[in-house]
């Protein structure tokens, strides 16, 4: 009988010592493994919408300093966080950038909130207290450095102490279409601007005078495999595209030059052969969250994964450049409209075909209205920025929408009155029917910043 009970103690040494060798096994490889499911075991609580595309690769966060004497929980993540976010910070005009608070005249205001230090007011990890924008901060830290704004300014004596970031209000960072200046310029605006009409790329015509030994080519000249099957249209469907126009044959993107020099074709297309001629297309793609995973190494985003409703069709798309842009026609009117709605099923999206804005697109696709005056999806998420090489498509679906103000300067603003457009955002309702009503609340940004400059004037005059 005893060496029945020794042989069980035995057997079940033997279980829990293979148990807790797999366990350490298991997570050993987790923390070894390159951006795999497995390391889903090792997060601490729900990343953010803006980071839940990454969560499974730890380092792309958490990553050493590479000066020990500044390793430290903050500078490794204040560093992670410049890495993607400083140059979009820059652009924006930062009102409350790093270097304000080495300002000694500002050290008071560090005992108050560490401005220096992103996990003051962005934690991850932490589902139960962050807000929107990925704040984790209680919503009135804004009052803690500003609580004598009543008395500075009488309109604002009324307010509530954390109503700062109010839609059409204030933000953090990004206020470029916030500035009292910039509001009372716009003072005034008719709802529906006279002129509505989004810029024209101009991108080709860049591309021609840059490049004038280029000539426009046709079917004859494409310089492709010649044992296409029978019935293929991809050198009809090339000899449309702006690339065909531009001088750009088959071979400038499929020809692969290996280390010895030789070169060997290739069907499938990287997206840093696009780059060579796209590259701030290519730049902002990867700083959203359509591409944000490529930009660090991982495989790329699929539909699958999003948090957002997607049509179940498109669960394994692989979002890359072809995800949009199909080879060979490179169609920008679908890829404008009918790219994004085979992915995307929420509420927003779905509202888009019965909205105002729908009707002008399909007006301008048949030839009833004139080019630009239609609102596609890319119309507003895929603004058109002016640049040193002409008129791009800023393919950073998310840069209009952090925080959503700037889609009213960057976008909005083509065909609305400021005041109009920021109304229009600060109503989440709008926002689900693709903004196909007017405005049901009127914000006063403009009117008090007018109000404000109109009494300095008079002041002044005196």
């Amino acid at each position: 009988m005893q060496t029945r009970w020794f042989a069980g103690q035995v057997s079940q040494w033997w279980l829990w010592s293979g148990l807790n060798l797999a366990l350490i096994a298991y997570f050993g490889y987790a923390f070894v493994a390159p951006p795999s499911s497995v390391k889903a075991s090792l997060l601490p609580g729900e990343t953010t919408h803006g980071h839940y595309q990454i969560e499974l690769d730890c380092n792309a966060c958490h990553l050493a300093a590479d000066d020990p004497e500044r390793h430290s929980a903050g500078n490794v993540m204040t560093d992670a966080c410049n890495r993607c976010h400083a140059n979009q910070l820059t652009l924006v005009n930062d009102t409350h950038p790093a270097k304000k608070f080495r300002d000694p005249s500002n050290a008071d205001l560090l005992e108050i909130l560490d401005a220096q230090d992103c996990l003051t007011c962005h934690r991850e990890h932490v589902p139960e207290q962050t807000v929107s924008m990925g704040l984790t901060l209680p919503t009135d830290y804004c009052w803690h450095c500003h609580e004598d704004i009543g008395d500075a300014r009488s309109s604002h004596a009324e307010m509530k102490f954390d109503s700062c970031a109010t839609a059409g209000c204030h933000n953090y960072h990004d206020n470029r279409a916030l500035y009292e200046k910039f509001l009372d310029v716009h003072y005034g605006e008719a709802d529906h601007l006279v002129s509505a009409i989004v810029p024209s790329r101009n991108l080709k015509q860049q591309w021609i005078e840059r490049h004038p030994d280029k000539s426009q080519l046709y079917i004859a000249d494409a310089d492709g495999p010649s044992n296409e099957p029978a019935g293929s249209t991809i050198e009809t469907d090339w000899a449309e595209t702006a690339h065909a126009a531009a001088g750009v044959n088959c071979g400038e993107c499929h020809n692969e030059k290996k280390a010895s020099g030789e070169t060997s074709w290739n069907d499938r297309v990287a997206m840093s052969v696009c780059e060579q001629c796209h590259k701030s297309e290519v730049d902002s793609f990867q700083t959203g969250k359509h591409g944000m995973r490529l930009s660090i190494g991982m495989s790329p985003m699929l539909p699958s994964l999003a948090r957002l409703p997607m049509h179940a069709g498109a669960s394994h798309q692989e979002l890359n450049c072809n995800a949009c842009h199909e080879g060979h026609r490179f169609d920008t009117r679908h890829a404008a409209v009918e790219a994004c709605q085979k992915c995307h099923a929420d509420s927003h999206s779905l509202a888009y075909a019965d909205s105002s804005h729908a009707q002008l697109w399909r007006s301008e696709m048949a030839g009833e209205l004139p080019t630009g005056s239609g609102v596609s999806c890319a119309t507003c998420h895929l603004p058109r920025l002016t640049g040193d090489d002409g008129i791009w498509v800023n393919h950073d679906q998310n840069a209009v929408l952090r925080p959503s103000e700037t889609m009213a300067r960057e976008v909005c603003g083509h065909c609305h009155g400021l005041e109009y457009a920021l109304s229009a955002l600060a109503d989440p309702e709008l926002a689900i029917s693709c903004y196909d009503q007017p405005p049901h609340i009127r914000i006063r940004s403009l009117q008090m910043a007018h109000e404000y400059f109109e009494a300095r004037r008079q002041k002044s005059s005196r």
